[in-house]
């Protein structure tokens, strides 16, 4: 299976500040939410900790992503909850 891991930004998508360069745009990272999630077994620990990261940074996007740890890549991505200003 995947590994659930959760990160969160403010500004939740890409844009250009920094450079006009072919190929470059800001705000492509986003902080990671602590560790990664392994051995989590249900939606309810991941959704804990959606809560529990949307109360320490109320006016952030918070995506949910799946990475396989064999392949090493993130397989999948969803928003999972929006600023309170939407």
């Amino acid at each position: 299976g995947l590994v659930p891991c959760i990160d969160f930004d403010k500004q939740g998508s890409t844009f250009r500040e920094n450079s006009r360069q072919p190929n470059y745009y800001d705000g492509r990272y986003w902080t990671l939410w602590k560790l990664p999630m392994f051995g989590a077994t249900d939606a309810r620990s991941v959704m804990s900790e959606v809560n529990e990261c949307k109360r320490n940074n109320p006016d952030s996007y918070i995506r949910i992503l799946g990475f396989d740890n064999i392949k090493q890549v993130q397989c999948v991505a969803f928003l999972a909850s929006k600023p309170s200003r939407f």
